[in-house]
């Protein structure tokens, strides 16, 4: 973890500086918001991200079950986030529960939760996320994730 003198890393600064919840819609234009407060937004999430920035899916998640990595904003916007908003109506919520710092890496740990529209079914799984930055930017996004409820809930097994 961080050096106790110095205190947490650049890196551990910047995301958990994500506000409070992060929960996806698919309404008014908005394909997201950071929180209850709507203090942020996805393109302060973007805003983040690195140009070239690559984000993987865990492998056998249904948006990408290959877990090849995705390029870019755009892709992750097109690939990813438009698609959880449309096929969680708005119920889809990532909750960080805890953030360890690891100098340019920082592991998040926390749950989905969410009612997937198609079957029904609501989501509770634990999540792992592990962030890469690089010049305040996140250059990488690793997923693990329980991919056999994800496969349950969303009707893909």
């Amino acid at each position: 973890m961080g050096d106790p003198v110095s205190g947490p890393t650049k890196a551990l600064r910047l995301i958990s500086a994500i506000p409070g919840r992060f929960s996806v819609t698919h309404n008014t234009g908005k394909v997201g918001r950071f929180g209850t407060s709507g203090r942020g937004d996805i393109p302060s999430l973007l805003g983040l991200m690195d140009p070239d920035i690559e984000w993987s899916e865990a492998e056998g998640n249904p948006y990408q079950p290959s877990g090849k990595a995705w390029r870019g904003p755009d892709a992750i916007v097109q690939n990813l986030f438009v698609k959880i908003g449309a096929d969680f109506d708005g119920t889809f919520v990532v909750h960080p529960k805890d953030f360890y710092d690891a100098g340019d890496t920082v592991v998040v740990e926390g749950r989905y939760t969410g009612t997937f529209k198609a079957t029904g079914k609501s989501l509770d799984a634990q999540v792992c996320h592990v962030f890469k930055v690089r010049d305040s930017k996140i250059t990488s996004f690793q997923q693990f994730v329980d991919t056999a409820q994800l496969q349950d809930v969303m009707g893909a097994r």
